[in-house]
């Protein structure tokens, strides 16, 4: 039973900084296959998007497995979790050195890969919102920052070691550095405060507008009976689709207007750094006017990058563009599971948001395929990136229509759906 005294030391700030950590390492790493991209697919002649196709294998496959995954986390904690998932993450970049056919890189990337970076958001946000009733957003953002910061320091230091030690050379040494590190922050993880006899950030305060999450603990079974349910859904699916067709696709659409390969890969990181200004501070912005302003702020700033994206073929306009991007998409990412968790409560947290994940990142494979492929048929990426503001304004539009649950009475409502 946790004491209900207040204790000296809360842990859930060790959970976040070693969340963090691993966030950090899984993304920072993750995003460099947009740097990897022209190297890789250049030496054995393949298309954009035959090369992209491997990366929309890891969407989908990481993204059912985040039903997996959270089930798992629900059930066993984030310790065990992230440790597989980081031994498998790590023996995919590995791999990834050997590649000569690909079969290999649909299978280690889309395979092994996917399977390790399923562990990379879900298990690890729904555990913070185990440990924190209030302030659930800033530290969602925190934790998530690391997205941001990975992004920010992985692909300038993979520009750099490809063409100081190779491509194949500079996966091995990604590889070594994820599983090894994964694994050891791993072993700081633990699933609720219960388990160092505490209790949940702010459970002894005032309860906070809207997050009587208690009252609203929804199986998955009556989330899936709600409007809502799907409406995230189709949310989160929108704008997917364009942040990842953006991150893959974003360094080779410079380099093809004349940009060398580093100052591309700094384009990234001006996106990734901006992030994670918009990560906490959206994040907090939801905690203080809720989370459905906050998401809608977030899209509509994602579709005025995207806009803007049409007009920019100057460095520095780039870099506008990513900063804007980077911010907007840091902030949406931030709210995914305060929103989950003020919908729908905590006891079935990690499946739903698991399931809800799942739906977002059939866009985010589907965004980078379509991407490619409409650079290989144009020589172009303006239209794939047209395409995609038109979906981070449908996004906005869906956004709109979301409403809060109203607890009990809603809770109720679903178990008489069909």
């Amino acid at each position: 039973m946790p004491d209900n005294r207040e204790p000296k030391f809360f842990y859930g700030y060790v959970v976040v900084l070693a969340a963090f950590f691993i966030v950090l390492l899984m993304f920072g790493t993750l995003y460099t296959f947009g740097v990897f991209f022209k190297p890789v697919s250049t030496e054995f002649d393949w298309t954009s998007a035959a090369t992209s196709g491997a990366f929309a294998l890891y969407m989908i496959l990481h993204g059912a497995l985040y039903i997996v995954t959270g089930r798992l986390n629900d059930r066993f904690g984030p310790r065990m979790v992230m440790t597989a998932c980081g031994l498998f993450l790590g023996l995919g970049y590995l791999l990834m050195s050997q590649i000569s056919a690909i079969w290999q890189l649909y299978l280690f990337y889309g395979v092994i890969i996917g399977i390790g970076m399923s562990g990379g958001f879900v298990p690890l946000v729904s555990t913070v919102s185990r440990w924190f009733v209030k302030r659930r957003g800033l530290m969602t953002g925190i934790v998530l920052a690391g997205i941001g910061m990975g992004t920010v320091i992985m692909p300038p230091v993979a520009s750099w070691l490809i063409s100081t030690y190779g491509w194949r050379t500079s996966y091995m040494m990604i590889g070594i550095i994820a599983l090894v590190f994964i694994v050891l922050a791993a072993q700081f993880l633990r699933r609720d405060p219960g388990q160092m006899g505490q209790l949940p950030y702010g459970e002894n305060g005032l309860p906070e507008k809207g997050l009587d999450l208690q009252a609203r603990g929804f199986s998955v079974q009556e989330a899936i009976h709600t409007r809502q349910f799907w409406i995230v859904c189709a949310t989160g699916f929108c704008s997917l689709f364009c942040i990842q067709a953006v991150m893959v696709h974003i360094v080779p659409h410079a380099t093809e207007l004349g940009i060398s390969a580093t100052i591309a890969a700094n384009i990234l990181a001006v996106i990734g750094g901006l992030s994670i200004a918009g990560r906490i501070i959206i994040g907090s912005v939801g905690d203080r006017i809720g989370n459905k302003p906050a998401v809608i702020f977030s899209l509509i700033l994602l579709s005025v990058a995207l806009l803007w994206l049409q007009l920019a073929k100057e460095v520095w306009m780039l870099y506008l563009f990513a900063a804007i991007f980077g911010f907007a998409y840091g902030g949406w990412v931030a709210l995914i599971s305060p929103i989950v968790a003020e919908l729908f409560g905590l006891s079935s947290h990690g499946i739903t948001l698991g399931i809800i994940a799942f739906g977002f990142t059939i866009g985010g494979a589907i965004g980078p395929v379509l991407a490619g492929s409409i650079f290989d048929i144009t020589s172009s990426y303006y239209l794939a990136f047209l395409v995609c503001a038109t979906m981070s304004v449908i996004g906005v539009i869906l956004a709109l229509l979301l409403t809060q649950l109203v607890g009990k009475e809603e809770k109720n409502d679903s178990k008489r759906s069909p």
